[in-house]
C-alpha cells in the first residue's frame, strides 16, 4: 500500500503518518528530507525526533530518495517519508533543474515497484494564493504536479487540517 498523506504546515499530516506507521504491524524506517540550514530549522527536526518510537529506525536522506527507498523496502516493513516538501526543496534549489528532473522521475518509476507499505508526507501548497516570485511559483507548480502524479500512484490519499484526516482516495486506515 502507498498512501500520500497532504495537509499545511502544523495541520497534523506528520503525526497520522506516524499513527498510520506505528499501526501497521511492520518495522518502520522513517526517511527523514530535511537538513538544518538554521537553528529554527533544528528545532523543527529535533522535534519530529522527539516523537518517534525508539525501535524505528531513521535514514538521513534529502536527495536520492528513490534509492533509499529500493534500499529500504521490504513485505514486512513500513517506509514513511517525512516529508517530500523539502525533498523537492533540496533538489530544486540546491541542485538545479536537470537533477530535480531525474529525481522525480526514479521516485515517480520506482514506486508502484516497492513492497512493504509507504506512506509519503507532504505540504499541500496549491491552496493559497498564486506566489509573487518566479521561484516560489516554481516550487508551488512542482509541489503540485508531483501531488497530482503521486496520487494517481497511490492507493491511498488523505488530507489532513486541522489535526483531522480527510480520505481523498481509497481506505482511511
Amino acid at each position: 500500500m502507498r498512501s500520500l498523506i497532504l495537509g499545511g504546515a502544523r495541520s497534523g499530516k506528520s503525526a497520522l503518518a506516524e499513527t498510520l506507521a506505528a499501526e501497521s504491524g511492520k518495522h518502520v524506517v522513517y526517511i527523514a528530507t530535511a537538513e538544518p540550514g538554521d537553528a529554527e530549522m533544528a528545532m523543527r527536526i529535533e522535534h519530529h525526533r522527539a516523537r518517534r518510537m525508539a525501535e524505528w529506525i531513521t535514514v538521513e536522506s534529502p536527495r536520492g530518495l528513490a534509492a533509499t527507498l529500493q534500499q529500504h523496502a521490504a513485505a514486512e516493513r513500513c517506509l514513511l517519508v517525512d516529508c517530500l516538501t523539502l525533498w523537492v526543496s533540496n533538489l530544486l534549489f540546491d541542485e538545479g533543474e536537470a537533477v530535480w528532473q531525474d529525481e522525480r522521475a526514479r521516485l515517480l518509476d520506482v514506486l508502484p515497484q516497492l513492497p512493504g507499505e509507504i506512506l509519503l508526507v507532504s505540504n499541500e501548497v496549491g491552496l493559497g494564493v498564486v506566489p509573487m516570485g518566479a521561484i516560489s511559483r516554481r516550487f508551488v507548480d512542482e509541489s503540485g504536479r508531483l501531488h497530482q502524479a503521486l496520487g494517481a500512484l497511490c492507493e491511498r490519499v488523505l488530507f489532513v487540517a486541522a489535526g483531522l484526516p480527510m480520505t481523498l482516495k481509497g481506505p482511511r486506515r
